[in-house]
């Protein structure tokens, strides 16, 4: 397992791409293409890693995940600034409080690299949310004040991003507050920079235990080498691991992809949790699939690979509906208390409904007969 130090990650950040002609270093890239990226990146700001992008000069996959294109200056009809109305549900600067007992908590606006799907394209990469110890202790005493709050959700940005020192301040400062029992950091840093996940970072987490860790994973060509050398770290610190994915057009939109992907995390003590239907953000239409398409993946993985490593297919609704799942229909009809039901091969099977007010049909010898 190869190791990190604070160094490595701070010359992966430095040596990000961040331009056009700094793109066109790695890749043939046309002068009309360069003027592309360069005004999609007024709109949303380029950044890749130099760990990730050798990956991705290999898999077209990865790259459309991080390339900038002239496909994200079409704003479709639908398209919403904030697709998951999370301003609507802020409680204070960088804090939603949606679902009854957990929030979400938003630390920074920066990441290691930027998915070009990001549903939080208004602010990530923009400045526009900083992390600043003032704001963290006004997100602090609102949950204090409510008692109902029992799981924290900290993302961004990439929590990760942060400092060991800050990223502390964080979580020491949610372990103070008696009613919060579970702690999740949301990250993508395994899969773009992980150098980052040092064992001094896994030395100061273990402090503030339970700590779980929703991590984003989207191709299978992202779970190799570092990046699994990064997993093993995290889950024999303790920390219980959990995925989840977006569902790509020309990315992951496909059987084999995902059903490759959910066995590599799972090899890797990564439980698959949510496979998300893409969000409405502004300039992303390009990726979305139908909702079609991801039943088709659903029951395509369901049966066919351990159900361990089938995550729920979820549509995050917009203007703050929350995540309802979407399940293939297996149920086919009822018929009184006899349910016909299709497997994952397409066969049919029946099962029987108790009959509670009704006498059984017979029973059991008495044990001297």
């Amino acid at each position: 397992m190869k190791q990190s130090s604070a160094s490595d990650w701070a010359a992966q950040l430095a040596g990000q791409t961040r331009k056009a002609n700094e793109l066109s270093r790695h890749l043939d890239v046309s002068d009309e293409q360069r003027a592309e990226i360069s005004e999609a990146t007024a709109k949303f700001p380029m950044a890749i890693t130099p760990y990730f992008l050798e990956k991705a000069l290999d898999s077209p996959a990865l790259l459309k995940q991080v390339l900038p294109t002239k496909d994200e200056l079409e704003i479709g009809a639908a398209d919403l600034a904030d697709p998951l109305g999370e301003e609507h549900d802020e409680v204070a600067p960088g804090l939603v409080h949606r679902y009854p007992d957990r929030v979400l908590l938003l630390v920074n606006d920066v990441c290691a690299s930027y998915c070009r799907f990001c549903t939080r394209k208004r602010m990530v990469g923009g400045r526009k949310l900083p992390f600043t110890k003032k704001r963290m202790q006004e997100c602090f005493a609102y949950i204090r004040a409510h008692e109902d709050v029992r799981d924290v959700i900290i993302s961004g940005g990439d929590p990760l991003m942060l400092p060991d020192a800050s990223l502390e301040y964080v979580v020491a400062g949610l372990r103070a507050i008696p009613h919060v029992e579970i702690v999740r950091i949301g990250t993508r840093i395994p899969a773009f920079l992980p150098h980052r996940v040092t064992d001094e970072l896994c030395a100061m987490l273990r402090k503030y235990q339970p700590i779980y860790f929703s991590l984003h994973f989207d191709h299978p060509d992202e779970v190799t080498g570092r990046t699994v050398d990064a997993l093993a770290k995290l889950a024999d610190s303790g920390f219980p691991l959990g995925s989840q994915t977006v569902l790509l057009r020309g990315v992951n939109d496909d059987v084999d992809t995902m059903r490759e992907l959910m066995k590599r995390l799972t090899r890797c003590r990564v439980r698959p949790y949510y496979m998300y239907q893409c969000d409405l953000a502004i300039g992303i239409e390009h990726f979305r699939t139908t909702v079609e398409k991801g039943l088709e993946i659903v029951a395509g993985m369901r049966g066919f690979i351990s159900g361990y490593a089938c995550p729920t297919y979820v549509v995050d609704l917009p203007k703050g509906g929350g995540k309802v799942p979407v399940i293939p229909e297996y149920l086919k009809y009822q018929d009184g208390n006899r349910l016909v039901f299709r497997n994952f091969e397409g066969r049919e099977y029946s099962y029987t409904e108790p009959t509670i007010d009704e006498p059984a049909v017979k029973r059991f010898p008495a044990v001297n007969e």
